[in-house]
C-alpha cells in the first residue's frame, strides 16, 4: 500500500513546538480537499466517512482536520479513486518524472506560499507555519487544478 503522507512523519524535531499539530497536515489536507471536490475519493471512504466528508464539503472542518481525525493522520492510496491515485503518484509524491518536468505538490506549495508571504512583506518561519485556512486552500486549489490539467496532457488523457 502506498502511503502518500502521515502526519506523524512531521512531528519530529523539525516541527515547531508552538504550533498546533493540525499544522502537520495542512498541506496534505489541501491536496485531499481538492480530491474531494473533484470526486476522486474512494467509494469505501465515501461510505465509511460520509458525515465527516459532508462537514468538509460544507467547510465546517478543514482537510487537515479530516486527515487527522478521520484518517488518523495517514493519507494513502486506499482513500482515492484510480484517477486520484494516478495523479497523486505523479504529483503529490516527490521525485517523479512528472514532477521533474512540471513540478511536485510540495514544491508548488512552498513556492506559492513563499510568494504570498513576500507580497505581504513577511516570510514563513517554516513550512508548518502556513495557515490551515480555506483562504489558503483556495489559492492552492488553483495550482493543483493547473497541474492536473498539465498532468492530463502529460498522460494523454484529454
Amino acid at each position: 500500500m502506498v502511503i502518500y503522507d502521515d502526519a506523524s512523519w512531521h512531528f519530529g524535531s523539525d516541527f515547531p513546538k508552538n504550533l498546533p499539530q493540525q499544522n502537520s497536515a495542512s498541506h496534505t489536507g489541501m491536496f485531499f480537499f481538492w480530491c474531494v471536490e473533484n470526486n476522486m475519493i474512494s467509494s469505501d471512504l465515501k461510505k465509511n466517512a460520509s458525515t465527516s466528508l459532508e462537514k468538509l464539503k460544507q467547510k465546517q472542518i478543514t482537510g487537515a482536520e479530516f486527515i487527522l481525525d478521520e484518517l488518523k493522520g495517514v493519507f494513502s492510496e486506499l482513500h482515492l479513486t484510480e484517477m486520484g491515485n494516478s495523479f497523486a503518484k505523479d504529483y503529490y509524491v516527490d521525485d517523479t518524472d512528472f514532477g521533474e518536468e512540471y513540478s511536485s505538490f510540495a514544491n508548488d506549495y512552498i513556492h506559492l506560499f513563499d510568494l504570498k508571504a513576500e507580497q505581504m512583506g513577511f516570510e514563513y518561519e517554516t513550512f508548518y507555519h502556513i495557515e490551515d485556512s480555506f483562504e489558503n486552500y483556495n489559492l492552492m486549489k488553483q495550482m493543483i487544478q493547473h497541474r492536473f490539467e498539465e498532468w492530463k496532457i502529460y498522460r494523454n488523457l484529454n
